[in-house]
C-alpha cells in the first residue's frame, strides 16, 4: 500500500492487513463453512494461500530482501504468478507500463476467466509490488497470494458463469498507483464501461488490524459485507485506505469500486480493540513499509476471512447455474438496511435514523423511528434499488414495530411502503403492539428494473404513533 505524501497531481497508495487476532476477535460457532452466505461459494484454502506467500518471500530473499516494481524481485514475482495462472489454463497478459510508470518497472499481469458475459466484467486486483525496505508480505503479498488462490480455485471448480472476471496484479503501486492508473486510463469509453465493478484487495493480514471495506455502503461492497457480517465481524468503512490503494485509479474514470483492507499504520482504537481483539492505541500494521514485514507479520486469520470473503464476493457477482443463465442474487441490494453505517444511502427524513435512546433496535443498536410526534407530520425514507432481473419473486422484507396513544379500531396514523410512488402497503395505529414483527411488500411487478422505495409515516393533529423500521432487506421468495 502506498503512503501518501503532499506531491502536486501524485497520490500514493496505502494498504491495510492484518496477522493472527487473539481468541477475543474470533467470534465463536462461526466460520466460512457454517454460515448460509458462505454455502454458494467455494472455501479457499488457507494452506494454498499461505505457499504463494511463501514464495514470494523466498524470491525476495533472492533478491536483495524486496521485490520493488523495478527489480529483479518484482520480475520473479510476476513469472511465479504468470507461472500458476498458464497452469490453471488462463491466457495471462504482460501489459507493459509505457507511461506514468518509474523508470524500469515491470509490466502489469492481467488473466481473465474466459466465460460469462463479456459485456460485464467484475476485476478483482492487488498490486504485486512491494517497498525497497523489505520484502512486503503483508504489503501487498497477502491481497496478491489471496487473490491468486481465488483465481485457481475458479479454474478448478469451473462453474457455469453469467458474468465475466478479470484478474490483475499491478507494478508499481507503491510509487504512485501508477500501473493500475495506467490501464485504467488506455482502455477505451466502451472497455471501461463493460467493468460493472472493481474489487481491491491490499493489505488484508495485519497483525493488529481490523475488518475495513472500501465505501462499505455502495452496491459493489454489499456482497463483501455481507460476506464478513455472517462471521459477525462488523466490519467499518476503510477511511485510512481512501485515495491510497489501486481502487482510487477506478474511482477516477467513475468505475465502482471496493475492497478489503486491515490496516497500516493507522492506529486502533479501545472500541476497535474491544470488538475485533489486539492492541487499541498500536499501529493495525506494526511493520507497514519496514523490513519486518516478512512471514512473521502475517494474521492468518484475517487472511483467511479475507480470502473466503474474496470468492464469495466472486460467486455472488459472476457465478450462474445451469449452462450460464442468470441467478436470483438478491442479497445487498438493499445498502445499509440495518441502519448501523450511518444514514447513506438513506435520504429524506435522515434525522430518524439513530440509537434511540428507550428503545431497543431489532438487530444492532441503530433503527429508523417515524413518526411518534403526536401533531401533524409526515416523515420518510427511501432510497434506490435495483431488482435483480433474474427475480420472479422478490419481497421487501423489514422489521416494524408499532407503538400508539391512539385507541379504537380507526387508522388515524399511518406507516406506507411505496415504491416510486404507488402504495403497496400499509400500516397503522391500528396494528400497534406485539414488539418487532417482520413484515413484507412484494416487489416481483419490479424484477429487472431499479426502483425508489419510500417508508413514509403520516400523523395526524393529536395521540402519538410511533413507527419503529429495521433490517430492511430484499429476499426471494
Amino acid at each position: 500500500m502506498k503512503r501518501r505524501f503532499a506531491m502536486a497531481g501524485t497520490l500514493l497508495a496505502l494498504v491495510l492487513g492484518l496477522g493472527t487476532l487473539p481468541a477475543a476477535a474470533t467470534p465463536s460457532g462461526t466460520s466460512p463453512a457454517s454460515t448460509p452466505a458462505a454455502l454458494a461459494a467455494p472455501d479457499i484454502s488457507i494452506t494454498a494461500v499461505r505457499a504463494h506467500l511463501d514464495e514470494l518471500s523466498a524470491i525476495a530473499a533472492r533478491n536483495g530482501g524486496n521485490r520493488r516494481s523495478t527489480t529483479q524481485g518484482y520480475r520473479d514475482s510476476v513469472a511465479y504468478v504468470k507461472g500458476r495462472l498458464q497452469a490453471a489454463g488462463y491466457t495471462v497478459t504482460e501489459q507493459p507500463c509505457t507511461s506514468g510508470c518509474t523508470s524500469g518497472a515491470g509490466p502489469n499481469l492481467i488473466a481473465e476467466w474466459p466465460r460469462g458475459d463479456a459485456n460485464n466484467v467484475y476485476m478483482f486486483g492487488a498490486h504485486l509490488d512491494g517497498v525497497s525496505a523489505g520484502p512486503g508480505m503483508n504489503d501487498n503479498g497477502s491481497g496478491s497470494a489471496a487473490l491468486l488462490e481465488n483465481a485457481l480455485t475458479l479454474a478448478r471448480e469451473n462453474p457455469d458463469m453469467r458474468n465475466r472476471v478479470r484478474f490483475a496484479w499491478w507494478t508499481d503501486e507503491e510509487q504512485g498507483l501508477n500501473g493500475s492508473y495506467f490501464y485504467v486510463r488506455t482502455l477505451s469509453s466502451a472497455e471501461r464501461a463493460r467493468i460493472k465493478a472493481y474489487y481491491n484487495f491490499d493489505m488484508v493480514a495485519s497483525l493488529n488490524g481490523g475488518y475495513f471495506i472500501n465505501h462499505i455502503t455502495s452496491a459493489a461492497a454489499a456482497p463483501m459485507k455481507a460476506y464478513w457480517d455472517s462471521l459477525g465481524l462488523r466490519p467499518e468503512e476503510n477511511t485510512e485506505g481512501a485515495g491510497r490503494s489501486d481502487d482510487y485509479s477506478f474511482e477516477r474514470y467513475s468505475i465502482p469500486t471496493s475492497g478489503y483492507a486491515m490496516g497500516a499504520s493507522a492506529r486502533k482504537t479501545s472500541t476497535q480493540a474491544a470488538k475485533w481483539g489486539g492492541t487499541s492505541g498500536s499501529a493495525y500494521d506494526p511493520c507497514y513499509h519496514r523490513a519486518c514485514d516478512t512471514l512473521t507479520n502475517i494474521n492468518t486469520t484475517g487472511l483467511d476471512r479475507a480470502a473466503d470473503g474474496i470468492a464469495y464476493t466472486l460467486w455472488q457477482q459472476a457465478v450462474g447455474t445451469g449452462g450460464g443463465g442468470g441467478t436470483c442474487d438478491p442479497a445487498g441490494v438493499v445498502g445499509n438496511g440495518g441502519f448501523e453505517s450511518g444514514t447513506a444511502p438513506w435520504t429524506g427524513t435522515t434525522a430518524v435514523i439513530a440509537a434511540h435512546s428507550g428503545r431497543t433496535a431489532h438487530g444492532g443498536t441503530r433503527f429508523a423511528w417515524l413518526g411518534g410526534n403526536g401533531s401533524t407530520s409526515t416523515e420518510s425514507v427511501s432510497q434506490t434499488v435495483t431488482v435483480p432481473a433474474d427475480c420472479t419473486r422478490a419481497s421487501l422484507v423489514f422489521w416494524l414495530q408499532i407503538e400508539t396513544a391512539e385507541s379504537g379500531s380507526r387508522a388515524y396514523d399511518t406507516f406506507t411502503v411505496r415504491v416510486n410512488g404507488s402504495t403497496l402497503a400499509t400500516w397503522s395505529n391500528v396494528h400497534a403492539g406485539g414488539g418487532w414483527i417482520q413484515r413484507s411488500a412484494d416487489l416481483s411487478a419490479y424484477a429487472g428494473q431499479t426502483v425508489t422505495v419510500a417508508f413514509t409515516a403520516t400523523e395526524d393533529y393529536s395521540l402519538q404513533t410511533g413507527f419503529l423500521l429495521d433490517d430492511v432487506s430484499l429476499q426471494s421468495s
